[in-house]
């Protein structure tokens, strides 16, 4: 066994689940950093001796990914390759007791909005004056931007306001100053994240005003893309869609989790919505940007879901046409409000109708591709990848979307940089250009020139 180290503290960040813990866990980082604190994030090299994992708890494969994975370093911290073991996000939140209970060669267990507590621990001071200053572990050229924590629906499936609790929005100076921040870094592209983007500003203005945000951080000098990540269908603020549609700088892209489409499982989902007002909002949505790439998410095998309801689903798809679409399985949460019901789904049954739904959606997304062939977009490259440069369009985000493919062989891009790139032919996910302009500071939101 390693005897304890002598040299100076070192900090591995180890970040699970999704955007919003990326975000925090750069907060974290950024706050260590000030402190003059040795910092690192996913490291491979096996040369701190002290771990942070940042765990999700959403559902049962990120929770199962998160136990593991601290069970794993406390395996480490018992062989006394590390010193020193700490767990904070939301399955510490909502499973302190149990985790301290079963893993007990972990230092100490932290909540979601402990973030002073860990850092007093780690020898760290809170810094307010930060105001959002981070260690960003995105590429350097787009970062996430939280606008805010917690959720204030009543989802039956989801246990996020059990480990986020209620809704808060940050004020809009603090994240035009953020933006700032980040702007002189290099980000051109925010990526705005929240439980809910829809309720932004109901609880500190006692209106939404996601729209009036997006106005504020546009004229951020730096910052060509403004991107919408979750936002809830029910209540959307309609002025959000002339921004869009008016504002260069705001993508033609929503990232809009619809979850299903039956009347009588929305309302069991607690959703507040129903097959015609989504229908209604969608065709709004194409209304008035028509040129709106719409990503959704939906869960199927929610109790109740007989074959009749989920081919009333799998045929919304088909009609449709989503632009993106991701497919979930149901998860039983405890202390949600559908775990009192019946989860009479099959695995089997979850997963072949997940399947079937991705299967449909990858030949909606050829025949969408298909129409993209002959004509020019404005993309912004994020990496070089074997023989490819790799970037995006305003219509696709990172991880989750459609990408651009140029050979590197037939010319040389920076990464971070934007280009024009001429679409010569498609995949169900991939498109394949030349690079027809390669520019860095033109206007960001010519989306098709034919």
């Amino acid at each position: 066994m390693r005897t304890k180290s002598t040299k100076k503290n070192k900090i591995n960040v180890i970040t699970l689940g999704c955007s919003k813990n990326v975000y925090d866990s750069e907060v974290l980082m950024g706050q260590l950093v000030a402190n003059n604190m040795e910092v690192e994030h996913e490291s491979e090299k096996d040369d701190s001796n002290i771990v942070v994992i940042n765990t999700c708890g959403f559902i049962d494969n990120a929770k199962e990914e998160s136990i593991n994975t601290i069970l794993e370093h406390a395996e480490r911290k018992q062989a006394g390759e590390i010193d020193k073991l700490y767990v904070t996000g939301c399955l510490s939140e909502r499973y302190k007791p149990d985790l301290e209970r079963e893993i007990t060669n972990v230092d100490q267990y932290f909540g979601t909005t402990d973030l002073p507590k860990l850092l007093k621990v780690l020898g760290a001071d809170y810094k307010h004056e930060l105001l959002g200053e981070r260690l960003t572990t995105t590429p350097k050229h787009y970062a996430y931007l939280k606008i805010a924590e917690g959720c204030d629906r009543p989802c039956s499936f989801c246990a996020i306001p059990l480990m986020r609790g209620k809704h808060k929005s940050t004020p809009i100076e603090k994240l035009v100053i953020e933006a700032k921040n980040l702007a002189k870094n290099g980000v051109k592209e925010l990526i705005l994240i929240a439980q809910d983007l829809t309720f932004y500003g109901l609880d500190i203005y006692k209106k939404r005003r996601l729209a009036d945000l997006l106005i504020e951080l546009s004229k951020v000098e730096g910052i060509e893309w403004i991107r919408l990540h979750y936002a809830f269908p029910t209540g959307f603020p309609q002025d959000v869609l002339d921004v869009i549609r008016e504002n260069d700088k705001v993508c033609n892209y929503i990232d809009i989790p619809l979850q299903h489409i039956n009347d009588e499982i929305l309302k069991s989902m607690k959703r507040g919505t129903s097959h015609q007002k989504t229908d209604d909002l969608l065709k709004a949505f194409r209304e008035k940007v028509p040129n709106m790439a719409i990503r959704t998410t939906l869960i199927v095998g929610y109790p109740g879901e007989t074959e009749e309801r989920f081919q009333e689903l799998r045929q919304w798809v088909q009609d449709t046409k989503f632009d993106r679409l991701g497919v979930f399985t149901y998860s039983h949460e405890e202390n949600t409000s559908a775990h009192v019901l019946d989860d009479d789904i099959s695995d089997e049954v979850k997963k072949a109708r997940q399947e079937e739904i991705m299967d449909l959606q990858t030949h909606i997304s050829w025949e969408l591709n298909q129409e993209k062939i002959g004509k020019t977009f404005k993309v912004l490259f994020d990496r070089k990848e074997g023989d490819y440069f790799i970037g995006r369009t305003e219509f696709d985000s990172p991880d989750v979307d459609n990408e651009v493919l140029v050979k590197a062989n037939d010319t040389y891009i920076r990464m971070g940089d934007f280009a024009n790139v001429l679409i010569e032919k498609t995949d169900h996910f991939d498109l394949y250009g030349v690079v027809a302009v390669s520019y860095t500071h033109l206007r960001a939101h010519e989306t098709v020139l034919d």
